[in-house]
């Protein structure tokens, strides 16, 4: 049974402490006679268990049950005196006030009651004041200790409290640290990529611009674009001066060069977004990096397909089962997959090597396999892909898959290389 569901917050530890507190209190009654005691009947007993009753409520209102114990305490004397000692009664509520703070109270009202009760007994016994203050020692006694108590039960709580209190503020520092260095960091490889990088990737897409440019100079004047011009020959006679001819596979490598220049504008694109997430997140190190580049999916296939074919690559895509969108996490870890793996037929098989694409659309699940039937260039024969030109790349794709959930197997097939990536069609 849940604690805050008793009633009045009252617990089996309550009852249990109000028995005990009541066998102690009976056997005082018992023995507690004297000089103008009342004599040892049924009230006496009843009136003993009475006074007890305020202790259930001891938890929630510890200081109000300490003054409804002392204010029973002196009713029972008044009303059928037994010399009992207060302290069966009231060394609970004694504690639990100095537990809870009231440590005025604490002391004050015991301190009080057993002050009256000296000058009671004093006046009407017959006992010397040594013998009365030996009678009165073992409840002084439990008195200083029931203080004692609470308030060492007190210090420490709030010692333990602090405790945590500055282990959380620790805690705090430290992840406030390290989302600083995380924001620095960030900032640092902003600055990096934009210096390296994208100047590069910028200085790229200029020289195969410039390229094209004076490419398509001899292919104007070979196309008939240009007349002839005439010129005069040293003996007066009239010669034509016919455009130089164009260089050979002139329109391969203006393709090449065409490919280079947009592959150049897009990844310069892409860069620009990179660092713009990197510089704007940075004033929020707490922040998950945005997405902005989500709308780089699957939709974007065709394109990637024809630039890997412009550089030497045919591509064939072929689509199996019911084509439906893929979260945007999922969608751009897809093309991202696809991306490298295309990239790396590039990189690492024989020239003009072909690679087929294909996604197989399932009700819980994508899977894409890329692989190429040819020799391949500079690829040890592992049979895990890690060490694919001793790079990144396969395991950087293992982990863009297991980000959303899937699975990655890469390695060696028979004349080829294989790429087979699973993905769910499920947002993670």
């Amino acid at each position: 049974m849940d604690r805050n569901s008793w009633p009045l917050g009252i617990r089996p530890a309550d009852l249990a402490t109000v028995a005990i507190v009541i066998a102690v209190i009976e056997l005082n009654v018992t023995v507690g006679g004297g000089a103008g005691a009342a004599p040892l009947n049924a009230e006496a007993y009843i009136l003993g268990a009475v006074i007890t009753l305020p202790l259930l409520l001891r938890r929630r209102w510890p200081l109000q049950v300490l003054w409804l114990s002392f204010a029973a305490m002196i009713l029972y004397y008044v009303i059928d005196r037994r010399n009992i000692s207060p302290a069966p009664l009231m060394a609970v509520p004694v504690y639990d006030a100095a537990l809870a703070g009231y440590l005025a109270w604490a002391i004050g009202l015991p301190a009080l009651i057993m002050t009256l009760g000296l000058i009671v007994v004093g006046l009407l016994g017959n006992a010397s004041a040594v013998v009365t203050l030996a009678n009165f020692l073992p409840s002084f006694a439990i008195f200083i200790l029931a203080v004692a108590l609470g308030e060492v039960v007190r210090g420490r709580r709030a010692l333990a409290a602090e405790t945590a209190r500055r282990l959380r503020l620790a805690e705090d520092e430290r992840k406030s640290e390290a989302a600083r260095l995380v924001a620095e960091e960030r900032l640092r490889i902003a600055r990096e990529l934009h210096d390296t990088v994208a100047h590069s990737m910028a200085t790229i897409t200029v020289q195969a611009g410039s390229a094209l440019h004076v490419l398509s100079k001899p292919l104007a004047g070979a196309s008939g674009g240009s007349s002839p011009r005439a010129s005069t020959a040293p003996n007066g006679s009239s010669l034509l001066s016919q455009p130089p001819p164009p260089p050979p596979d002139a329109e391969k490598l203006q393709d090449a060069l065409l490919a280079i220049r947009e592959t150049s504008k897009s990844a310069l694109a892409e860069m620009r977004s990179v660092l713009g997430q990197l510089r704007g997140d940075a004033g929020d190190p707490g922040a998950q990096p945005a997405t902005a580049d989500d709308a780089l999916g699957l939709s974007r296939l065709p394109e990637l397909r024809d630039a890997v074919t412009a550089a030497g690559s045919p591509v064939t895509v072929t689509v199996e089962g019911e084509q439906a969108a893929l979260p945007p996490a999922a969608d751009h870890a897809a093309y991202r997959i696809l991306q490298e793996s295309l990239t790396n037929v590039l990189r690492h098989a024989a020239p003009g090597t072909p690679a087929d694409v294909r996604l197989r659309y399932e009700p819980e699940q994508l899977t894409i396999t890329v692989a190429n039937q040819a020799e391949r260039a500079n690829v040890p024969g592992t049979g895990n892909g890690a060490g694919w030109s001793g790079g990144n790349g396969i395991r950087g794709m293992r982990e863009r898959t297991a980000t959303v959930g899937g699975t990655l197997e890469a390695g060696p097939t028979p004349g080829g290389f294989a790429v087979t990536a699973t993905i769910p069609r499920a947002a993670s």
